[in-house]
């Protein structure tokens, strides 16, 4: 195995990727190659400090940050036969409970249900059970997916329940689980929940499992919650040896559980820690980082830290309040249009929004000014399948329906109205 080429890291990214074994906090903000670092870290424990692979874990919180780990760490090393553990939270307690599960009575063969499923299934719990304080399974679930991420069990919700809302919610949570175990089924919490509790119950089962990760890296550590950092203090806590990613500054999964504090405390949870901060940003403009920077700054729950960058000074940042979301949209959809007028390409634009019920407005808006777009990682408004529908009921109510030629597919079919190239039952 060859020796890693430390050339391309700035001294900050180097001196984290080197340091020795311990705890270790990388601060790493917004585009300072925090990725590039840890795979550098992993690349040096393997072939200089002749880590086993075996013993190596790294988990990330997506499929396509572990699988873009994975591919780094194969380009950097080259020819490696053995690759470390790299996976996401779930995926790892997974592999986790398909072995070690039959100690908490469930079957390895379990089968693990998504969210439509796991409603479907506390849907006929709520109804059956009729329990005063829970208005509807949905109610239900967000409160034992709140509880799961904080690591509580039935028993201990049931512990802490104030008043007959909570009693409820406690009841209706041990009668979930206890379903589930019926079925051999879990739901994407118990992956994390019931592996912690294997590791709290078995000391056998979590003795194996710290050696398998003898080296831990975490990554994005400011966005776990308190069940996944109960899993990563208990993975190790024999090693020591636990290296953390993240910025505090970028958290944004307080909706789902992420608990701040776990970056915030590190240095209290493991006194002997040491901190790397790079602060060396590669993306932006001085102009960007000035003003994220001074946004940011004023957040009291942050550890203090300057991003700068050797990129160039970059355009003013432009500030606009629209009157309506409409007024937004149409002043977005005239500022694109202006620049694709000149020597701007439309695929170099990009709009983001905060959540996905505002695409609806900037996509009329660009429709109006002829503006092709698409949209990442979802479907556009009128592309769904219930807005095509009821636009092809209207074009049917707005115009007549044309007469259909003699080798068209839906000729003499019943039920059904052919509109130009329009379906509609």
């Amino acid at each position: 195995m060859s020796s890693v080429p430390l050339d391309d890291l700035n001294p900050e990214q180097r001196a984290a990727a080197l340091a020795g074994d311990g705890p270790i906090l990388i601060l790493a903000g917004a585009g300072s190659g925090k990725t590039r670092t840890i795979t550098y870290r992993i690349a040096h424990l393997l072939a200089e400090r002749k880590a086993d692979p075996a013993e190596v874990m790294a988990v990330t919180f997506t499929n396509k940050a572990a699988e873009e780990m994975r591919n780094r760490i194969g380009a950097l090393m080259g020819g490696v036969t053995r690759f470390p553990w790299v996976s996401t939270f779930h995926s790892a307690c997974a592999r986790i409970l398909r072995n070690e599960i039959a100690a908490l009575g469930y079957d390895r063969s379990f089968s693990i249900l998504d969210e439509g499923e796991s409603l479907g299934v506390l849907r006929r719990l709520v109804e059956d059970a009729a329990l005063p304080g829970i208005p509807n399974a949905e109610f239900a679930r967000a409160r034992i997916e709140q509880a799961k991420n904080e690591a509580i069990f039935p028993e201990e919700l049931a512990g802490k329940a104030a008043n007959e809302g909570e009693v409820a919610i406690a009841e209706i949570y041990r009668i979930y689980q206890e379903r589930m175990r019926e079925m051999n089924t879990v739901d994407f919490s118990d992956l994390l929940l019931l592996t912690y509790r294997l590791f709290e119950r078995e000391p056998d089962v979590l003795a194996r499992w710290q050696a398998r990760a003898a080296h831990l890296l975490v990554d994005e550590y400011q966005d776990t919650n308190r069940v996944q950092y109960l899993m990563v203090r208990a993975l190790s806590s024999r090693s020591g040896n636990l290296c953390v990613v993240g910025d505090e500054d970028q958290s944004i999964y307080r909706w789902r559980g992420a608990d701040i504090r776990n970056i915030l405390d590190f240095e209290h949870d493991f006194p002997n820690a040491r901190v790397f901060k790079l602060e060396q940003n590669y993306r932006s403009t001085k102009t960007i980082l000035a003003a994220a920077g001074a946004v940011i700054s004023n957040n009291r729950e942050r550890k203090p830290k300057q991003l700068w960058t050797e990129n160039a000074e970059g355009e003013p940042v432009t500030y606009y309040t629209g009157l309506t979301e409409r007024d937004e949209a149409e002043y977005i959809s005239r500022e694109i249009a202006a620049r694709i007028s000149g020597d701007m390409r439309a695929a170099d634009i990009v709009v983001f929004y905060r959540v996905n019920a505002q695409s609806r407005v900037i996509e009329e808006a660009l429709v109006r000014h002829r503006i092709p777009y698409y949209v990442v990682g979802g479907v556009r408004f009128y592309e769904h399948r219930e807005v095509k529908d009821l636009l092809a009921y209207l074009k049917v109510i707005a115009n007549p329906v044309k007469k259909l030629p003699d080798w068209h597919p839906g000729k003499g079919q019943p039920g059904w109205i052919f509109f130009d190239e329009l379906l509609v039952n």
